[in-house]
Parts: structure tokens; sequence; C-alpha cells
């Protein structure tokens, strides 16, 4: 992108807040676009699970970024980060303000602070590594981590596998620690003016919506859709059928749980979600945080901030 690319702006916050809505007023106002932020609502045929914005809510802004991975298929980081560049570049071109609108922190910071530019996987390097945690405990692969990316130990668990066996194969692959691979990203989107906006409720309140939203999904159709996906061919293992809501979905219809214990095991999930994307987004720089209730507020700022 050029320098003074634009105004770009950023909706985040945990998942039932009410970011669409908020998304949708706000483009509504200052003539936007929407760039779908969330990871699941890019595949195809997996609408009421994800809450995926309406077609009436698209009708009056275009969205990106909504049904365009085939549900066999991970849709990455990458692939989102390609998506977004195009359609910001594209609304800016229609001399629209782009909003990148979602939760999926993974993406935001992909986007925002950079891709990780080390190798991909090595199968045979990690079987070898998860082989010998198996065997002789994990301590020992941390230990070595300490030893040779003393930086990167100090920033994950001493009991975080998935880490620390990535961080081993990538010193053994490159012979660079993994540090050394991140300090070596850089953000695409540096050139834009960024207005970061986070949107946030009191605990029980975001809570209520949660429950609430749960059973809308239940109620309007969601174990019907997991049937319909399922007589299309759709694998139980597809990634989005790890998505909230779809994997008790799932379970009932094998029944193997009676449908208010779907219910209830899919609020548990998604508040346990709630709170893990807060305590990510906390972690931003920038954020300037509002409740979704505070419209005025929310303009006033987005006024005073865009270029």
């Amino acid at each position: 992108m050029d320098s003074e690319a634009g105004n770009l702006v950023v909706i985040l916050g945990p998942t039932g807040v009410g970011k669409s809505r908020t998304g949708l007023k706000l483009a509504l106002k200052f003539a936007g676009e929407i760039i779908n932020c969330d990871s699941m609502q890019v595949y195809r045929g997996f609408d009421i699970g994800t809450d995926k914005p309406s077609l009436e809510a698209r009708r009056a802004v275009p969205h990106h970024l909504l049904d365009v991975a085939d549900p066999s298929r991970q849709f990455t980081a990458a692939d989102f980060v390609a998506g977004a560049l195009r359609a910001v570049d594209g609304i800016l071109k229609r001399k629209n303000l782009p909003f990148i609108v979602g939760g999926t922190g993974l993406y935001f910071k992909s986007l925002l602070d950079g891709l990780f530019p080390g190798p991909g996987r090595d199968p045979e390097v990690r079987r070898r590594l998860e082989a010998e945690s198996a065997e002789k405990g994990l301590e020992t692969l941390f230990n070595r981590l300490e030893t040779i990316d003393p930086a990167y130990a100090r920033k994950v668990r001493s009991r975080d596998k998935v880490r620390i066996v990535r961080a081993l194969e990538v010193f053994e692959t490159t012979g660079k620690p993994i540090s050394a691979h991140f300090g070596g990203t850089e953000s695409f989107v540096k050139d834009f003016h960024l207005v970061r906006i986070g949107l946030r409720l009191e605990r029980p309140a975001l809570f209520k919506r949660i429950e609430d939203r749960v059973e809308r999904m239940f109620a309007g159709g969601l174990v019907e859709e997991v049937s319909r996906l399922l007589e299309q061919g759709v694998r139980e293992d597809a990634p989005p059928f790890r998505a909230l809501g779809y994997r008790w979905a799932l379970k009932f219809i094998r029944n193997e749980v009676g449908l208010e214990e779907a219910k209830a095991r899919t609020k548990l999930d998604t508040r346990h979600y709630a709170k893990r994307q807060m305590t990510w987004f906390r972690k931003m720089e920038g954020v300037a945080w509002f409740s979704p209730e505070d419209d005025t507020a929310l303009e006033n700022h987005l006024a005073k901030n865009i270029e």
C-alpha cells in the first residue's frame, strides 16, 4: 500500500457484545463498507451458528469476506489478510470508509502487526519433538527452549506444549530462534490512519446477551442447519464445525446430549471464549473502548478521529 493510504476503522470486542450492530450504524453514517473479521463467518452455509449479518444488513451496507470459503478448507490468517487488503483497496477506490469488524484476535493481529515470516510446519521434526515430549516429559523441551530462546520462553507457559514444540521446530529448521522471526514482522496497514474502537460491557450484561443469542440460534434453526450441512456432504471434522454452538448441535443430533444440555454447554463455551477474547484485546495498544449502547460517543469519536 502507498503511504498515507487513507482511513481504516477497526471495531473489535468479545462475541455477543454488539459489533455487527455498531459497525452497521457507523458504516451507514460515515459512508462505509464492512470487512468481516470473524474466522467462522467466512464459511459458506454456516449462517445461524455464526450469527452472520442479515440479508437486510448486507443490502444496507456492502459486506466483504462473508461466505468466501468452502467448509472443507481451513481459511487461514494469511487468507484473511490477503482478502482484507483487496477489500480495503476497492473500498478506498470507491471513496468509502473501510470498517474491519469482528472478534478474531489472530486475524486482527496478523493484519495490524504482520504475519509470522518463519517456515511452515515440518512433520518429521514435529513428530520427533512430540515423541520426545511423551518419553522424557514436556519439561525437557521447555528447558531447551529456555536455553536457545530465553526471550520467547518467558512469554509462554512451561505447560504450553503447542507453542513450545512450534518454537523448537522453527529453531531446528532455520537455526534462528522464533523470537528473531517475530522481530521481522511488519504491519500490512502501517501507512493507514487507523482508528481502533473496542466494545465492552459489564460481565453480567455481556453474559445475558450471550445467553439470549444462544437461545435465539437454537430457536432459529441451528440444529436444522447442521443437519442440512451434513446431508450436503460437509464432514463433521470440517473447520467451521469447530465454531461455538456447532459442536453441541452435532452432539445433540448424535443423541449424545439433550437439547437443554446442548444449549447450556454452548452458553458456557461462549462465555469462556468471550473472556479469552477480552484478555487478548486488552493487550492491544491504541484501542478506545466504548459501550455498544453509547451511539453518540461512538459517532463523535469517529468523527473527530478520521482524517
